[in-house]
């Protein structure tokens, strides 16, 4: 496989921004601050969204339980971004049907149905269908369920492919001018008159150092790392660490909807359609107290998702069938809940630096259905310093491939039409991940043998160069696992032979 990665950018000598951190809220910083005039610089110690940030249930939701613990204001803060990552990247960012078995040990059916109607009317939603009542007992959606579970309950909400989004942040983001370094560590940072020296050395040992007007600290999992470690300060903010994994397992229902399902400890497990013929299972809230690098789920958090499948199905899925396991650590910002649960998803920024000294803008906790708001608002504490900003652009612009102009069936079957030599279910592919980038990745190929080296499911060579040469991949997960989610679909001896050929 040929191909060289993408440029880093020029000199490093001078940037408005340097941003730690290449998850969801470092990489929407850094697409609105280069989009407003700035130059842009973020660097990521792994791969982007390595951690939190492509390990989450991987919805776009207002947080429906969230109403129990009177946050309204993020859930309608949610709810209004939910309809404005939809309008943008229709290609990553779905519709999603979600059913509700009501469980009367747990909540009351009316408080449900009063909880979804708040939900459907607390963000102004136009594009989602609104809640509905189910009788299971007739309803083809309550037929894998048991038989005691005749009441339920259908909303709204949607599906997103979150490694994807942060990619999509961060093309935006460089071909607006900012300088965007993978693998690269920040090492220590210091104040020098009025701007920041902050050393970084990359994967391979090169030292870096940029000179930076600002310094943003969007490390998520490893916020006070860099507060302490990497700029010597102290911090009155602190994040609390929660662990929460996920399983997947053949999709072993029909129809298109996801399930909701309120466990007897008043948590709520998402059993949700994955990769077509799979499904996704989660999540967990456990406090987590170890490296953030080495989270991995355990054997009573398996037991205890597959636990609450045997509550509601009639046939679950056995732990053998389990295909895929992961885990993440959520940053969330530390308001002293008991409850890990109950742990705000909101999020507060805090300023090292007063007017006239280079200032280190830090995040603590946030939410991926919330980033794009977050960054304006990291942006809004940051006009003291640059008061000739431009104001925010990003509400009604959409993310890089989202300008399909109509619905994605069409769009799709449009694509279908172009290339009438190529498999339907790769068109599909293509069209989901790439968006209107698609054509720029297939080129004059016409049939299959044009896309080069076939290594096993829908992955060709000519999306590998693409990933390699276009969005940063360098490792073997980068391109199967973040990317994309060939690696689910790959042997082990394809995926082997995939790892040997990069």
């Amino acid at each position: 496989m040929t191909g060289t990665a993408p440029v880093a950018g020029g000199d490093y000598g001078l940037v408005d921004l340097a941003i730690v951190g290449g998850g969801i809220n470092g990489a929407g910083i850094a697409r609105d601050a280069a989009g407003r005039g700035l130059k842009v610089l973020l660097c990521e110690k792994d791969d982007f969204a390595e951690g939190t940030s492509s390990r989450s249930g991987k919805l776009i939701h207002g947080g429906l339980r969230y109403l129990e613990y009177y946050e309204f204001r993020l859930v309608r803060e949610a709810l209004i971004e939910r309809e404005v990552l939809l309008a943008s990247a229709p290609h990553i960012i779905w519709p999603m049907r979600f059913v509700l078995p009501h469980s009367p040990e747990q909540r009351p059916a009316w408080l449900v149905r009063t909880g979804l109607l708040l939900y459907d009317h607390l963000g102004g939603r136009k594009q989602l269908p609104a809640s509905r009542s189910l009788d299971l007992s007739r309803a083809p959606e309550g037929a894998p369920l048991q038989e005691e579970f005749r009441q339920g309950f259908e909303y709204s909400d949607c599906w997103v492919d979150d490694a994807r989004l942060v990619i999509l942040n961060l093309i935006d983001a460089a071909q607006n001018g900012a300088c965007i370094l993978p693998r690269t560590r920040a090492v220590r940072a210091r104040r020098e008159g009025d701007v920041w020296l902050l050393e970084m050395q990359s994967d391979g040992g090169t030292t870096q150092v940029v000179r930076s007007r600002a310094l943003v600290n969007a490390a998520g999992p490893w916020v006070q790392d860099v507060i302490q470690g990497v700029a010597g300060l102290n911090s009155a903010q602190s994040v609390r660490l929660v662990k929460g994994s996920h399983i997947v397992v053949p999709k072993f229902w029909n129809g298109p909807q996801a399930y909701l399902l309120q466990n007897s400890d008043r948590r709520v497990i998402f059993v949700n359609p994955y990769e077509g013929d799979l499904a996704l299972i989660g999540t967990t809230d456990i406090p987590y107290q170890e490296r953030a690098e080495d989270v991995a789920i355990d054997q009573d958090e398996t037991d205890y998702l597959l636990q609450v499948l045997r509550r509601y199905f009639r046939t679950p899925p056995q732990p053998g069938e389990i295909v895929h396991a992961f885990s993440g650590v959520r940053p969330l910002y530390d308001d002293n809940a008991d409850n890990p649960s109950a742990v705000t998803r909101d999020y507060v920024f805090e300023i090292h630096g007063a007017e006239g000294a280079p200032p280190l803008l830090s995040i603590f906790g946030g939410k991926i259905t919330t980033y794009r708001r977050l960054a304006e608002q990291a942006l809004q504490r940051l006009v003291p310093w640059f008061p000739r900003m431009s104001s925010a652009w990003t509400a009604d612009r959409p993310l890089p491939g989202g300008d399909i102009g109509g619905s994605f069936d069409d769009f799709s079957n449009g694509l279908a039409r172009d290339y009438p030599d190529l498999p339907r279910k790769l068109i599909q592919h293509y069209a989901r991940l790439y968006g209107t980038r698609a054509r720029e990745l297939l080129g004059s190929a016409r049939i299959s043998s044009d896309l080069g080296r076939h290594f096993g499911g829908d992955f060709y060579e000519c999306e590998a160069v693409y990933l390699r040469e276009k969005e940063w991949a360098r490792r073997s997960a980068d391109f199967l696992d973040r990317r994309t989610k060939h690696g689910l679909h790959l042997t082990p001896a394809q995926r082997m032979a995939f790892e040997s050929s990069i």
